[in-house]
């Protein structure tokens, strides 16, 4: 599956449409732009489908300590079916409805490990605790790790966390995103002067004193009568005294592990935005799942690994493997079980 791989590759980083392109540029082999949508949403598809997941930590030799991280990104999303009450209408152009749904992307590692695993899903929040719990697994975890969780206020980021590792373990409050609400307070709390209130602020933060910078706040909080928008002090006041559970940055600091999420953030954009959120680009549900799921793969270092067991004996009587070849079939011009590359 040389050409198919290659294909595959290409159409996991650009648009479908310049993949016929840089096809002919690195292997001089022209093939439609419909093909090289099929293949890559077939293969796609098949990664998605034969996901496992590990949901049993180990006993017994595991690594001390992991950091996870874990946040979300919308993707545009559109959808063509027709309409209930309008049974007639063929032209799906007629029946789009545009909208956006929220990719969440996970991932675990050692403090020692360069390259972290990978959990993603377009799922519920307990869809994207699972995949965290198996992406934690993979890279080492066991009953006795440290696991330390770093995300911004969403709720369901520290539920998850607590709900999967809990104890031993820690989630810390972004300090970076409590410091953008405190950045907002601080033109208020300190007109004259606030960068020298900010810094004041962040070292508290970071030896614990975090009721020390309520008190700052205290006197600027906007009455109840002031809209959200126009009330920064509330809104810091309110961020911080509702988490005092993740502030513990004097631990975090000693322990010289991360007190941002910016990894996780920065992977939101490598990974899954870069492909999925491009401007003009509408995805269906189902595309932008496998779309992921390859990208996630890829990520994770299993790219080899795939494509070595879609060339073994074991593929041809994968439970997928009939509806990969129907699939196939309809882009290639001949049963694919020849090696022949010829197309359409």
């Amino acid at each position: 599956m040389p050409l198919q791989r290659a294909i595959t590759d290409f159409g996991a980083d650009v648009p479908f449409g310049q993949v016929p392109k840089k096809l002919l540029e690195h292997h001089g082999i022209s093939v439609p732009i419909s093909s090289a949508q099929g293949i890559t949403q077939t293969h796609a598809q098949t990664i998605l489908d034969t996901q496992t997941m590990d949901t049993e930590i180990p006993i017994g030799a595991a690594v001390a300590v992991l950091i996870t991280q874990m946040d979300g990104s919308m993707i545009p999303i559109v959808d063509t079916t027709p309409d209930a009450e309008k049974p007639e209408q063929i032209d799906r152009r007629t029946t789009r409805k545009l909208g956006w749904k929220e990719a969440r992307l996970g991932f675990t590692r050692s403090p020692q490990q360069i390259l972290p695993i990978f959990g993603s899903t377009f799922g519920g929040v307990e869809e994207a605790g699972a995949q965290l719990l198996h992406s934690a697994i993979r890279a080492g975890l066991g009953v006795d790790t440290f696991v330390h969780g770093v995300g911004d206020g969403a709720p369901w980021i520290a539920m998850q966390m607590e709900v999967h590792f809990g104890k031993p373990g820690r989630f810390l409050l972004d300090f970076y995103h409590l410091c953008d609400y405190l950045a907002d307070a601080s033109r208020v709390c300190a007109p004259n002067d606030p960068k020298a209130w900010m810094e004041q602020q962040k070292s508290r933060l970071k030896l614990n004193h975090f009721r020390a910078v309520l008190k700052a706040l205290e006197p600027f909080r906007e009455p109840d009568c002031v809209a959200d928008p126009q009330a920064p002090v509330r809104a810091a006041y309110r961020y911080l005294h509702n988490r005092p559970q993740h502030l513990d940055y004097k631990a975090t600091i000693a322990a010289e592990l991360p007190i941002g999420s910016g990894e996780i953030e920065s992977a939101h954009r490598y990974i899954i935005q870069i492909r999925l959120k491009r401007s003009g680009s509408w995805w269906t549900v189902k595309n932008a799942e496998a779309m992921l799921a390859l990208r996630v793969l890829r990520a994770n270092q299993d790219w080899d690994a795939y494509w070595l067991n879609s060339d073994l004996a074991a593929f041809s009587i994968s439970p997928v493997r009939k509806e990969f070849e129907s699939n196939l079939k309809a882009i290639f011009c001949c049963d694919i079980s020849t090696g022949s590359n010829e197309f359409e």
